[in-house]
């Protein structure tokens, strides 16, 4: 069981909840603890040996909500695997990692399904025998288009949805049905070089290195809370294109990442900013 909490901080919380599991009798087999002196938010996870179900969860959470600032917000999860829907446009190098992780039991989630605007990835999910399902957008105005991709997430109620190079921009009311449950990869280090293409503005500029970030989606184009970041040196000899190929390797390293974090229970928001615990 794996139980994260933050809060406005006071003294003691942490004597409180770990007396309260001690009474419950879970015993707790790590626990990491940040208080960001910015704004003293508390911020704890803690993972403990047994698990529990779905009416224990309920009891526990609101017994912690009880010693707990009125502000504080309670998630008791069960250690099991996240649910999760990908969507993809054409780029198939993210895809393909997600897919290999999956056949081998080391994503850490499971793929429900995979949605394309575009049919071209349909025979690799065959392959790995996933679910696809391709909506074009051609013919439809936003809303129609997101009615079409949101029927078909909403038939399998997923944790989270990942955008593994889905290269359109989501409505507000889109993100608003999913608020911190779909996840990105952009292919620069951001803030640098928003939006489209980043190796291109990154080569125009000269720049030395070169990177891949995985957020949150908000309604602020590439701009939600960060998970995971990484970048990997280039030189005056890469062009647009070579600095594109080596940005495939980081963007599938840094989202893979980032999912790992996620689905572990490692990754608080708070405003547009993230706390992880790796």
């Amino acid at each position: 069981m794996v139980i994260l909490i933050q809060s406005t901080d006071q003294v003691g919380l942490v004597a409180a909840i770990s007396s309260v599991l001690a009474k419950q009798g879970w015993n707790i087999i790590s626990l990491r603890e940040y208080v960001d002196p910015s704004t003293t938010r508390f911020f704890i996870r803690i993972e403990t040996s047994g698990q529990v179900n779905d009416a224990e969860a309920l009891l526990l959470q609101r017994e912690l909500s009880g010693i707990l600032p009125a502000t504080a917000t309670v998630q008791v999860n069960p250690i099991a695997l996240k649910k999760i829907v990908v969507m993809v446009t054409k780029e198939h190098h993210c895809l393909s990692d997600l897919l290999v992780r999956h056949h081998f039991k080391e994503l850490g989630a499971s793929i429900q399904c995979v949605i394309g605007n575009h049919p071209d990835l349909e025979d690799l999910c065959q392959r790995f025998d996933v679910p696809f399902y391709a909506v074009a957008a051609e013919g439809k105005d936003k809303a129609g288009f997101e009615a079409g991709i949101t029927s078909i997430i909403d038939q399998y109620q997923p944790d989270f949805i990942v955008l593994a190079k889905f290269m359109r921009i989501l409505s507000a009311a889109f993100n608003a049905k999913y608020p911190l449950k779909i996840i990105n990869i952009h292919h620069s280090f951001l803030p640098a070089f928003i939006g489209a293409n980043p190796y291109k503005q990154a080569f125009e500029r000269g720049v030395k290195l070169i990177g891949a970030t995985a957020h949150f989606v908000t309604d602020d184009l590439d701009e939600g809370p960060i998970i995971f970041q990484e970048i990997i040196p280039v030189n005056h000899t890469y062009n647009a294109q070579k600095m594109r190929q080596a940005g495939k390797e980081i963007e599938m390293a840094v989202l893979a990442r980032a999912l790992q974090l996620v689905f572990d229970d490692r990754v608080f928001v708070f405003r547009n900013k993230t706390v992880v615990f790796d």
